[in-house]
């Protein structure tokens, strides 16, 4: 009986091949059968998404209609807590890969349903044949004002953002996005920033040697989650405190009585029909 070497080498280590990169990662990969969900590069390697925000948009392209995608419902699945939760689902809606609509039912209650979209930009396939389908416009959404903005502040804000392509090429926008982002900027300016601090906040730390494949959504999303505090001009004044008239006794009864002055008390300036 032949006796075996237990030290030696069960195989040979054989050569890299020449396609395999000699450094970072290497694919081993099995495909699918099924229990899989195709998801597109552009959302899975995403330059302006957070982490979070991918991870919660390869979850929510991977559910079946009608699964709940509130947040309270992620934050139950996931570690994360609501906040976090709740941010990541706003990068989403601003980058078009998810949008509310609301819509009324038969019994005339208002439900809002939620659209995941795993191809933002792009026409939804139709729901039956001869039907045709409008494109929907990818969503911005920005702060809104506290006042209605005068024409003059309008203006700043719309020449603020038609001159940001001057700072940078890549931020040149439409007509229809300089409208529809303006009222962000107005809200920024009503919080005491001048043009060239907004300015600067929404250029700043821009992505080096990489197109900006959607300018509007960038800004949107620079214009909602970086808005400053307001000023204490625009906060609710404290409500006066209310005034403790001191205690005197009444000439006529004796009685205490708390007001401005001393003399007679309610009662007895009411029973002789003076004041």
């Amino acid at each position: 009986m032949d006796t075996q070497n237990p030290s030696a080498p069960s195989r040979a280590p054989g050569r890299i091949p020449a396609d395999v990169p000699r450094a970072g990662i290497v694919h081993e990969n099995v495909r699918h059968q099924s229990h899989f969900t195709v998801v597109g590069n552009h959302l899975a390697q995403h330059r302006e998404l957070s982490g979070l925000a991918i991870g919660l948009g390869v979850h929510i392209q991977s559910l079946p209609a009608g699964a709940r995608v509130d947040v309270r419902t992620l934050a139950a699945r996931f570690p994360e807590g609501t906040t976090r939760i709740a941010a990541a689902l706003r990068e989403l809606e601003v980058h078009g890969y998810l949008r509310r609509e609301r819509h009324r039912t038969p019994d005339g209650r208002v439900r809002t349903r939620t659209v995941s979209c795993n191809r933002p930009g792009s026409a939804p396939a139709p729901e039956a044949p001869g039907r045709r389908q409008k494109p929907k416009a990818k969503p911005l959404t920005v702060p809104h004002p506290e006042h209605r903005p005068s024409p003059a502040t309008l203006r700043a804000a719309t020449d603020l953002l038609a001159g940001l392509h001057r700072a940078d090429a890549r931020l040149a926008l439409s007509t229809r996005d300089t409208e529809r982002l303006a009222p962000g900027v107005v809200a920024w300016l009503e919080r005491d920033l001048t043009p060239t601090a907004v300015r600067h906040a929404l250029t700043r730390d821009l992505p080096e040697d990489r197109p900006v494949r959607s300018p509007a959504a960038l800004l949107a999303h620079r214009l909602t989650a970086n808005l400053p505090p307001r000023p204490p001009a625009f906060r609710t004044p404290a409500p006066p405190a209310p005034v403790r008239h001191p205690l005197h006794n009444c000439d006529t009864c004796d009685r205490a009585y708390r007001g401005p002055e001393a003399g007679r008390c309610p009662g007895c300036r009411t029973a002789s029909g003076s004041r």
